[in-house]
């Protein structure tokens, strides 16, 4: 019998174990764990271990190189234009943190087989597609121009046609093409999930999880541009779309996809969900202040572009219910004034900074991503993991969470013989 699919586990509390929790655990603890030839030991992946990033690449270029081959059979124009640009574009991903996370879950949870391996790299694989989907789609969404401070691609489509039509024409071309892309993105990352394989029960565990991935950062981005129209800016709304739109995408879905290729039980995925979840709202939370305070030159993108288009991040929330309660009239009318102001200026950017550090904002959301950080690293340190990934798996989360991430430790060659995983099948 196939485990059950694992849940996702709330941010606060403990998650309700059922019948089938158990029973799932029961069956993995019985099952033998991999052996034969694929089980080929830790030493075996040192070469991807050594360099995730690069192993991740290869295995994206081989997807590519494919899927690329494919369209010029159906058509050269279209190739050119559309599945050429979203393949450079998916190449010049930025650090890989998602896949990278798949692959040290995986090896946590004491995957060493070479199917372990390849099945961990192409799905890291696929979320980089899916994130080059979800990029091209929000610069349509959100009129951004930019993108790792280069063109975004609609805006590089566009001015490829600039001057054969009336520019409003040129400009709705942009964006339906890279609607396309981000689709096209969307349909290869699918392709590659479907396409790995994997044991039968592992199977069902990984297409589930990543059904309702897709499906939450749909839900994330609808809620996100909902709450920009009809400007609902609550602090409960700001922290589920946070959820919905970063942290179980960016931090805890990766976890899960990694510790299902590894073989993991439930207890073991869920308590991987638990911190996972609570580093990624701390990861979007800090990615929040870091569009307001951080650096642009990092960024990749101007400064200030959440208060330019109106986003109810939590950060605002929290700056107006401050305003509001401490009868700061200036903070509310500075901010309201900004929020949702494309045109806003540098020196309207710079007061709405002043307004989100005198309300007490700012201070606030620090405190909270340091607890969010604490409660995950918490959760994370209670799970019986493999102790070299698990190490490299930290500091990676250490990293996400905006935190000063210690070196990794060296871990003896006899404790990386052993395996304290628990529930592997």
């Amino acid at each position: 019998m196939p485990p059950p699919v694992p849940r996702l586990v709330p941010a606060t509390g403990t998650p309700r174990r059922t019948r089938a929790d158990r029973v799932g655990e029961r069956t993995a603890d019985l099952a033998p764990p991999p052996g034969g030839p694929d089980s080929v030991g830790a030493d075996a992946l040192r070469p991807v271990d050594d360099d995730v990033h690069s192993a991740v690449g290869r295995v994206l270029e081989e997807i590519l190189a494919d899927r690329l081959t494919r369209a010029r059979t159906m058509d050269a124009l279209f190739t050119q234009e559309l599945a050429a640009r979203v393949a450079q574009f998916t190449r010049d991903g930025g650090k890989r943190i998602r896949s990278q996370l798949v692959w040290w879950s995986m090896r946590a949870c004491g995957g060493d087989g070479d199917a372990h391996a390849a099945a961990a790299l192409r799905i890291g694989a696929a979320i980089e597609l899916l994130q080059s989907c979800a990029l091209i789609h929000d610069d349509v969404m959100d009129g951004s121009a930019l993108r790792r401070g280069r063109p975004a691609l609609h805006t590089v489509i566009r001015d490829g046609y600039s001057g054969t039509a009336a520019p409003e024409r040129v400009g709705r071309f942009g964006d339906a093409a890279a609607v396309l892309a981000g689709d096209l993105a969307l349909a290869w990352a699918d392709d590659t999930v479907a396409e790995t394989v994997l044991p039968p029960w592992t199977t069902t565990v990984v297409r589930r999880m990543w059904s309702d991935m897709r499906t939450e950062m749909v839900a994330g981005q609808y809620l996100d541009m909902q709450g920009q129209l009809a400007h609902v800016r609550s602090q409960p709304r700001a922290l589920r779309v946070a959820c919905l739109k970063s942290a179980l995408y960016s931090v805890e879905r990766p976890l899960a996809l990694g510790a299902a290729v590894a073989g993991a039980d439930t207890a073991t995925v869920s308590a991987l969900c638990a911190a996972g979840r609570r580093v990624g709202m701390a990861f979007q939370l800090r990615d929040d202040l870091n569009d307001v305070f951080g650096d642009a030159r990092h960024n990749g993108k101007p400064l200030g572009g959440d208060i330019r288009e109106g986003k109810p991040t939590y950060l605002v929330a929290l700056a107006l219910e401050r305003a509001e309660q401490n009868r700061d009239q200036g903070a509310l009318t500075t901010l309201r004034r900004a929020l949702g102001d494309p045109q806003l200026s540098d020196q309207d950017l710079d007061e709405a900074r002043d307004a989100l550090v005198r309300t007490g904002a700012r201070n606030l959301v620090e405190q909270k991503i340091e607890r969010l950080a604490a409660q995950g690293f918490r959760q994370f340190d209670s799970i019986r993991l493999v102790p070299e990934p698990a190490a490299r798996l930290r500091h990676l989360l250490s990293t996400a969470a905006g935190r000063s991430a210690p070196d990794i430790p060296e871990i003896p060659s006899e404790a990386r013989r052993s395996n304290p995983a628990g529930g592997r099948r």
